[in-house]
């Protein structure tokens, strides 16, 4: 029998003056500067956008297939995506279906996201609901629109049957993304180097290198997020004209494909079909700026 589905209410912030608000900000930037080796987030920020306007213009995301630790690195100084071959297939996770799910880990706790997280996707607010797997996969296949999604969830269970590549000093644990077909992150960057595994399933991912934010208007939603409420998929130049000078690419991720995502670079990801997908954020000097003195 399935146990009752628990509404969790909005957060409620707590009220802040301005100094204090103020204060509380410039502390976790200072906390977010000592994990990743640098002194200022903003400078970090600054200096990312500044070294991707020099970066060569491209089209598509290339493949590449066999590479060790050192090669990774240095393919990744240079501050492009691209997708990785031959990582992902070889994890045990990789082998079973998503019946998985239910056959195996039905009970597992689980956070969904719900309602229009789309537009709510960096408020504080968002509505979720807390709930088992099994109750969680019953209400994605009753729901009708915009299915609920299991998003940043760190599943450690599913995580034991992935074997991760050790290309960074220092990454933060694994988080999971399940959800069929239709499940959105909208257009955001987080501002760590990021390595995407796509495990059963498609997703379409469109990408926007860091300094096109200026085409996007990106809001802050920590020092180390920021959103956008453009919708690549769904273009409107009249709300957003800046947008028509935004560089977007766009590729399909399949199984077994790893993404790069270098700090800084906007992404959007849709699933196409029922999907399961992982990554890891980096806890250091993103690798496009490890050729230059860290921001002072």
């Amino acid at each position: 029998m399935l146990r009752k589905q628990k509404n969790l209410p909005p957060r409620v912030l707590a009220t802040e003056t301005p100094e204090q608000a103020a204060a509380n900000k410039l502390a976790r930037e200072q906390r977010d500067a000592q994990v990743r080796g640098v002194s200022s987030i903003q400078e970090m920020r600054e200096a990312i956008k500044q070294t991707a306007r020099a970066l060569p213009a491209m089209t598509t995301v290339p493949r590449v297939r066999g590479l060790g630790a050192a090669d990774f690195r240095q393919r990744a100084t240079l501050g492009l995506p691209f997708l990785i071959e031959g990582v992902v297939g070889r994890w045990p996770l990789s082998a079973h279906t998503p019946d998985l799910l239910r056959e195996k880990h039905s009970h597992m706790a689980v956070r969904a996201r719900v309602g229009d997280y789309i537009n709510t996707a960096f408020a504080p607010d968002r509505a979720m609901q807390d709930m088992t797997m099994a109750e969680y996969l019953d209400l994605a296949e009753r729901t009708e629109g915009l299915p609920p999604y299991l998003g940043n969830l760190e599943l450690r269970e599913l995580n034991s049957m992935c074997h991760w590549p050790t290309w960074f000093d220092k990454m933060g644990p694994a988080r999971f993304w399940v959800g069929p077909a239709g499940t959105l992150t909208p257009l955001h960057c987080d501002y760590d180097d990021n390595i995407f595994a796509q495990i059963w399933g498609s997703k379409r991912i469109f990408l926007a290198p860091p300094h096109h934010d200026e085409f996007l208007y990106t809001r802050e939603a920590s020092a180390m997020l920021f959103g956008s409420p453009f919708d690549p998929e769904a273009p409107d130049y009249e709300r957003f004209p800046l947008a028509r000078q935004a560089t977007l690419i766009e590729v399909l991720v399949q199984p077994g494909d790893m993404l790069y995502v270098p700090a800084g670079w906007y992404h959007q990801v849709r699933a196409l079909t029922f999907s399961l997908s992982s990554n890891r954020w980096a806890r250091g000097v993103p690798l496009a700026l490890s050729a230059l003195t860290p921001p002072a």
